[in-house]
């Protein structure tokens, strides 16, 4: 029996960890391989030019070893910016992640949403059509937070962060005109899911937090609907672009069932 094509979930950190935790939900049997790309992190802070042209290449050379039956590119940024390069160089099905700003203006009664990414996704016209589609009746309120990435990554290598840090980077938010009113966040960032409980703590108002890992995960099993999985599944596999640090990562990496970590 010819060896099991795996999901590849691509993201510049640990990100893409919310994502994988449906998509397994969904797909129980599915070989997983998880890719972050740590040499390259973080891409929040990165110029377009430089994620356009790495992260179709890195994903070329991921396709060519590993054959997945398709590629979630778990990452906002990454997808804003190279979804549409990356499906052009590669022939497999590729899903990719954009801002939650369609559930968030259903959810929203005062019409106020917030939308918290990375600098370099919050900036994008991708976010300028999705809200003239999507929420031309809101007033769409964005903030770019690379610290509140940092703090993901953190927490998952079990260092605690002070409450404080989250309440300054929601405070950063609700400042901006219009900001008082908002009663509904876009997560906009696959890490930001990972300390949702911390968001939620700090905020001194009640906030609804939406982001799209439901569906990126219900996208991922229709394409793969048809597939046959091995009754054992393989074990999942980490790859870090990046060797520095990675043995910090393998027991919040475990709690996502992967336990095989190696650099790229």
């Amino acid at each position: 029996m010819s060896k099991p094509r795996p999901i590849l979930i691509f993201d510049s950190g640990v990100g893409g960890l919310s994502v994988l935790r449906p998509i397994r939900a969904l797909l129980p049997a599915a070989p997983i391989v998880y890719v972050a790309d740590s040499a390259g992190y973080p891409y929040g802070t990165k110029a377009t030019s430089e994620i356009e042209a790495r992260v179709p290449a890195l994903l070329g050379r991921l396709g060519e070893r590993f054959d997945p039956e398709l590629i979630v590119i778990a990452c906002n940024t990454a997808s804003t910016i190279a979804l549409d390069a990356v499906r052009a160089a590669l022939d497999v099905p590729i899903v990719g992640t954009v801002p939650a700003i369609k559930p968030a203006a259903a959810l929203s009664r005062t019409r106020s949403i917030g939308v918290l990414g990375t600098e370099a996704t919050v900036r994008q016209p991708y976010v300028d059509r999705l809200t003239e589609q999507f929420a031309a009746d809101c007033t769409v309120i964005r903030h770019g937070s690379a610290e509140l990435v940092e703090l993901a990554e953190a927490k998952l290598r079990g260092e605690v962060g002070e409450s404080e840090r989250y309440r300054q980077i929601l405070g950063e938010l609700f400042v901006k005109p219009g900001g008082q009113d908002i009663d509904t966040i876009v997560l906009a960032c696959t890490h930001f899911p990972l300390v949702q409980d911390e968001l939620e703590a700090a905020s001194r108002r009640a906030i609804q937090f939406v982001d799209g890992k439901e569906g990126i995960a219900r996208r991922t099993a229709w394409l793969l609907r048809d597939t046959l999985w091995p009754e054992e599944r393989p074990e999942d596999l980490a790859l870090f672009t990046g060797a520095t640090g990675i043995h910090h990562y393998r027991e919040g990496l475990a709690r996502y069932g992967i336990t095989r970590v190696e650099k790229l």
